[in-house]
């Protein structure tokens, strides 16, 4: 029997505007089963052609191979500096082990992703 906490957690996304950005707030974890839902919701938000996209990634339990690849997917698809990412420790980890930290713009907090006015560029 498999208890609930290790359980995986059923990925939740929920999508908001601050403003005129578009916030796609993740819950749970990204994998192979969960990444087109992810992928479906950030086709769905570049649709809207906000000026910036925020991915908040900060409850996310775990993030694999899929995942990084609908977020490489969705920073092409944006343009420069347009989608902004918000990892949790566990998303930051992959994020920086495979240096994708050098192409996607990643912020330490929603408010540091809302408040910058133009592009900002990858670390």
């Amino acid at each position: 029997m498999v208890s609930s906490e290790s359980a995986p957690r059923a990925l939740e996304i929920e999508v908001r505007f601050a403003d005129d950005v578009l916030i796609v707030t993740v819950h749970g974890e990204i994998d192979m089963a969960s990444a087109p839902q992810l992928q479906s919701a950030l086709d769905e938000a570049l649709r809207q052609a906000p000026p910036a996209v925020v991915v908040d990634m900060s409850d996310v339990g775990f993030l694999g191979s899929a995942g990084l690849s609908v977020l490489v997917a969705a920073s092409e698809a944006a343009g420069s500096g347009r989608l902004r990412v918000v990892p949790s420790d566990a998303a930051r980890r992959p994020i920086e082990l495979t240096a994708l930290d050098r192409l996607l713009t990643v912020f330490d907090s929603v408010d540091g992703a809302l408040t910058v006015d133009e592009p900002h560029p990858p670390n």
